[in-house]
């Protein structure tokens, strides 16, 4: 098989688009409370129509690709993208955005299915950990550029004197003046439309499923599911991406609510580093991993995230500005750990297994909305305590797991006498 290093950067960009239309909710939900006047319940009801279609689709998706292989399917999903997109910045109201952004969901979901094999046949399986990491970081990059596109944006848009630029003018004329941060859906239906082109003239290569990429079976997946510790696993995972959408999704909101910060800056760029610093701590994570068993250090970053988050909820205004990123930080190597001790777990079916913990991501549905939904009525302070549940059942884990095969490490021993020779 010829290796194709355009592939592997169209996979990477892949990865940073999905990025830059998933992870813009948080910094627009003041912007959804206010000018669409709906309860903070109703605006996390934007988020859960996004990641609910993560549960709907994830298995399905894996079916459809091994079917009609990546590149009609990756296609369909870059098109259903840019028709959600379309939809909200022709028409930007409530009722339009729950739909288009189910749409826009469940194009991402099967974007997730479809482009790691891709990866790892495009860039060989040799180099498909780096290049495994390396796409993280293109996410990751991307989650913190989003926001600061919606702060300028609205910055420039609300301002006519400053639209001079022609990009500026025409977003001024496509987007309502009451509505600037609608012009990011604009973007998004631009970039997914590129996509769209781009892709139709590109030869893929061909993809021979590893075992641990395929579908399977539904009855491989009635077998999974009639363990307990598949079903252990699955709520983890789904209270991991509950505790991390249910973080960034009202870091903005909090702000402003409580110390007075501008959701348009301030707001926008503590919700840009919360992702900056989750890409970060991936790093750490990597290295500690080498040293300390996984469990280990999972217990360690959940429990740091929790003081972090106490701090941010009880803290001054200054400590809350800075203490929230820091949440994501220390949530950075959560979910990687999670998926490993999941797959190391069980002895067979990994492929189905993958697509159950996939569905999990629908936690990312349900978090924001129990805490808009308690903080309607107890107040956004007191509906963001409700993460003290979800962080501390990821805790759990680093208690019970019981891999069959643990993560390498190096002792430090081994490391020092190394370094003196």
């Amino acid at each position: 098989m010829t290796r194709s290093r355009y592939m592997v950067g169209l996979v990477f960009l892949v990865f940073f688009v999905m990025s830059l239309v998933t992870n813009i909710l948080g910094p627009i939900i003041p912007d959804i409370i206010r000018d669409f006047h709906v309860s903070l319940a109703a605006a996390a009801f934007l988020g859960f129509f996004f990641f609910i279609a993560y549960g709907v689709m994830s298995i399905p998706a894996g079916f459809w690709v091994e079917k009609y292989s990546e590149k009609p399917v990756m296609i369909t999903a870059f098109v259903a993208a840019t028709l959600g997109s379309l939809s909200f910045a022709l028409f930007p109201s409530y009722s339009v955005a729950l739909g288009s952004l189910f749409v826009m969901g469940a194009g991402m979901a099967t974007l997730q299915v479809a482009v790691n094999p891709l990866l790892r046949v495009s860039g060989g399986e040799e180099h498909f950990a780096f290049n495994s990491a390396f796409a993280q970081l293109i996410f990751g990059l991307a989650s913190f550029i989003s926001p600061r596109i919606y702060s300028y944006l609205v910055s420039n848009l609300g301002d006519p004197a400053k639209a001079q630029s022609f990009p500026l003018r025409l977003f001024s004329q496509l987007t309502p003046r009451d509505l600037p941060w609608a012009s990011m859906y604009w973007i998004f239906a631009v970039a997914t439309l590129l996509m769209v082109v781009l892709l139709v003239f590109t030869r893929f290569p061909k993809v021979q499923r590893k075992e641990d990429e395929s579908a399977g079976s539904w009855q491989m997946y009635r077998e999974l599911l009639r363990k307990p510790i598949v079903w252990f696993f699955f709520l983890s995972v789904f209270a991991y991406v509950g505790s991390e959408q249910g973080t960034a999704s009202w870091i903005s909101e909090f702000l402003a609510k409580y110390h007075g910060y501008d959701p348009h800056t301030t707001g926008a760029a503590a919700v840009s580093w919360f992702w900056g610093l989750l890409t970060a701590g991936c790093f750490i994570g990597m290295g500690l991993l080498k040293i300390f068993d996984s469990r280990r250090v999972l217990i360690a970053f959940s429990v740091l995230a929790l003081l972090c988050l106490s701090a941010a909820l009880f803290g001054s205004a200054q400590v809350a500005l800075y203490a929230f990123p820091a949440v994501g930080l220390f949530a950075s190597i959560m979910w990687p750990v999670l998926v490993s001790l999941a797959l190391n777990s069980v002895s067979e079916h990994h492929g189905p297994f993958a697509g159950i913990l996939s569905t999990g991501i629908m936690g990312g549905a349900v978090a924001p909305v129990i805490i808009g939904r308690i903080g309607d009525h107890f107040g956004l302070r007191a509906g963001l305590c409700f993460l003290y549940f979800t962080f501390g059942c990821v805790l759990t884990v680093g208690f019970w797991a019981k891999p069959l095969i643990t993560n390498a490490t190096v002792s430090l021993k081994k490391i020092a006498s190394e370094a003196v020779t």
